[in-house]
């Protein structure tokens, strides 16, 4: 790689993050992906693995050697490494707040030291048991209590956003924050939880779509494309620093919906089964019923907000696995 500047990718083998990494590519933009691949897969930039521009380095962000050199020689930082799924979360908390904390707080501490602008990926789970019909970025945030694991991550991307603009206050670092709503897409997989994926690997196999507790809670569902496109903007305008952003669709559906919405869309003769979550996960499991964004500051700011509909999501994500 020549001595030119390059774009940093923590988690660049993940399934957001090797998208991005394509994107960036497509740009004509020098890439260093840095990812242990403990959820990732160097797999998932099969696509772009010849491409000249593109460096992999398979490390933890706290582990890797050369993290100095490579944060000073970068244009800018996305950080998407972090441990995610309801599935990791509640089977390994231990690991899930160590990753994120530890991992965000050496990357900040890097970018802070070289003035390297830096995009923190969070999460709509830091709204946690929040009842409002649909969230803002000023929003107060009702975390459930610490024996209740459900909440770890929600947690530890909360605190990690309080870093970030810690960082962003005290050492002048040039910060945005991005709260993502539920994006899925191709490569995405059903291993940690993920519905979509493990609804559309049902379907095809004629097995049972199996929904929690009444089926009833909604979410919005962001294609990875939108995503991107959202991230990229964010990231290159420098009236979004130091806030907030939430990145997702507005198209609201109740997973009961999704999985009939799923077995209409591959003409599967799949059933649905309803499984408590006391079964699914532990006794105590706390879910949020309902997680839509208001995505009008990220529309003001960068003039994208995310549009395509579920239906297609469905088509691409189907016809890709």
């Amino acid at each position: 790689m020549s001595d030119n500047k390059h774009i940093l990718v923590t988690g660049g083998a993940g399934f957001i993050g090797s998208h991005l990494a394509e994107r960036l590519l497509s740009e004509g933009k020098s890439v260093v992906v840095l990812d242990d691949c403990s959820t990732g897969s160097v797999a998932n930039l099969k696509n772009v693995a010849e491409h000249p521009g593109l460096r992999i380095i398979q490390s933890k962000v706290s582990q890797c050697e050369q993290l100095a050199e490579i944060v000073g020689r970068s244009e800018s930082i996305y950080h998407l490494a972090a441990a995610v799924g309801v599935e990791l979360v509640v089977s390994s908390p231990i690991h899930v707040l160590e990753t994120n904390l530890h991992e965000t707080e050496v990357i900040l501490r890097a970018a802070a030291t070289q003035g390297i602008p830096l995009l923190l990926t969070s999460t709509s789970e830091v709204y946690g048991k929040s009842q409002k019909p649909a969230f803002t970025e000023d929003d107060d945030l009702l975390i459930g209590p610490p024996h209740r694991g459900r909440w770890s991550y929600a947690c530890s991307k909360l605190m990690d956003e309080f870093l970030a603009m810690a960082f962003a206050k005290e050492r002048s670092l040039p910060v945005v924050i991005a709260r993502l709503f539920n994006t899925v897409g191709p490569r995405q997989t059903g291993r940690y939880g993920m519905v979509l994926p493990r609804f559309i690997a049902a379907a095809r196999s004629g097995q049972p779509l199996r929904v929690y507790e009444d089926g009833r809670q909604t979410r919005c569902f962001c294609y990875v494309q939108d995503t991107v496109e959202a991230l990229v903007r964010l990231q290159n305008c420098p009236a979004a620093r130091s806030e907030v952003f939430n990145i997702g669709s507005t198209e609201e559906i109740s997973i009961l919906e999704l999985a009939q919405q799923v077995i209409q869309v591959l003409g599967s003769k799949s059933t649905i089964e309803f499984i408590p979550y006391n079964q699914a996960y532990a006794p105590g499991f706390e879910d949020m019923r309902r997680r839509k964004p208001v995505v009008d500051k990220l529309e003001k700011i960068t003039r994208f907000r995310p549009a395509t509909s579920l239906c297609r999501i469905i088509e691409l994500t189907a016809a890709a696995s």
